[in-house]
Formats: C-alpha cells, structure tokens, sequence
C-alpha cells in the first residue's frame, strides 16, 4: 500500500533568492560631496545619477549628473544616507567600485577606485573599463 500526499502539503523547496550585491559604495567625503550638491541644486533632486559614456583618449569616462527622478531599470545605491542611481548600462563596469571625493588648490573632483578599470589616459579624463567578471 502507498501513501498518496497531496501536493500542495509539501513544502516548497524553491531556493531563496541571493541578495544582490552593492554595485558601488561611496567614501564619507563622497557623501558629504553629496549631500551639498543635493542641498544647493536649483532644483528638487534625489540623488546624483552615475554612468559610463564612451570617447576619451582611453575610450570612456564616467559621467556624473543631477537626477530628478529614479527610473524604472535605475540600480539604487544608497549609502551613508546618500542616493547614488547608477545607469543599468555601467552596472557590470561599476561593480565593486568605490566612490570618492578629493579636493586641493588645482581641482575638485570625484574619483573612482574601480577594480574593473584595465587603463587610464595620462590626462585622467578618460579609462578603459572591462565587464566584471560575476
């Protein structure tokens, strides 16, 4: 004689799903660079939108601007109380990067530690990025 259980009484053995990982994380001067961009815009911001365009000696560079809104397919970061929305295409060459922000008597700027970076042009205008390996 066999048992016959129904199938809805077993468990489901469905996996849960893998948290995702970070794409990016910022450095308190990062963040603190943040917060006084968002708080002196001439407008409502949410965060500050970063992504890959390409040109450059070293055929691309990051771009970094002002978001008014969060899109649809935007990656959300959000990091010691800062939103970064970073551009679903520059999330592969993002991953793992580290942003931060230096100032001195010449310029000011974001600087990215980017472990997907292969090359840099001698002008730092540009680099070479390759997709992280998942």
């Amino acid at each position: 004689m066999t048992d016959m259980t129904p199938a809805s009484s077993i468990p489901s053995s469905k996996p849960k799903p893998r948290p995702r990982p970070q794409v990016m994380k910022l450095t308190e001067a990062a963040a603190q660079r943040v917060r006084e961009l968002t708080k002196r815009a001439d407008s409502e911001i949410v965060g500050l939108r970063v992504g890959i365009k390409n040109g450059g000696c070293a055929g691309q560079s990051y771009t970094v601007e002002y978001a008014h809104e969060v899109r649809p397919t935007d990656e959300v970061v959000e990091d010691k109380g800062v939103k970064i929305l970073v551009d679903p295409k520059a999330v592969l060459f993002l991953l793992g990067t580290e942003m931060d922000y230096k100032a001195d008597r010449m310029s000011a700027q974001f600087i990215f530690n980017n472990p997907n970076q292969v090359s840099a042009c001698g002008c730092g205008e540009s680099v070479q990025l390759t997709p992280a390996k998942v």
